[in-house]
């Protein structure tokens, strides 16, 4: 019983990790993404780290309900579609993010790179 609890609280932490994980690497991508998008912007810290927790929900949810991911490589057509939605609806949740829709598709674009390049937890 001892043995089962380790193992179910070490999958908990292990699960939370991987969750605040995801969100640092979303919150960095973005910012850099953001930098590097012309029309798209970001106010301030507070705005992109609601804008990496609303994205990262965003895509949870995606996944959860479709198996879909919102991302833009490794996923084809729909993914780079997905991630495009994504990115463009969070501005309705986040004060202090705005985007339009040409730069939601060039985002997407830079966003998909940039999360293919970073080092991390890679999809097949």
């Amino acid at each position: 019983m001892d043995k089962d609890s380790n193992v179910q609280s070490s999958n908990t932490l292990g699960t939370i990790g991987q969750i605040f994980g995801r969100f640092i690497v979303a919150a960095i991508i973005l910012g850099i993404t953001a930098f590097f998008t012309p029309g798209f912007s970001i106010n301030n810290i507070w705005a992109l780290a609601l804008a990496a927790i609303v994205l990262t929900v965003m895509d949870y949810l995606i996944v959860k309900f479709t198996g879909l991911e919102a991302i833009a490589f490794g996923k084809g057509f729909v993914g780079f579609v997905l991630s495009v939605i994504t990115l463009y609806l969070t501005q309705y949740f986040v004060a202090g993010y705005s985007i339009s829709w040409m730069a939601a598709i060039i985002g997407s674009l830079i966003y998909g790179v940039i999360d293919y390049i970073l080092p991390g937890e890679q999809n097949p």
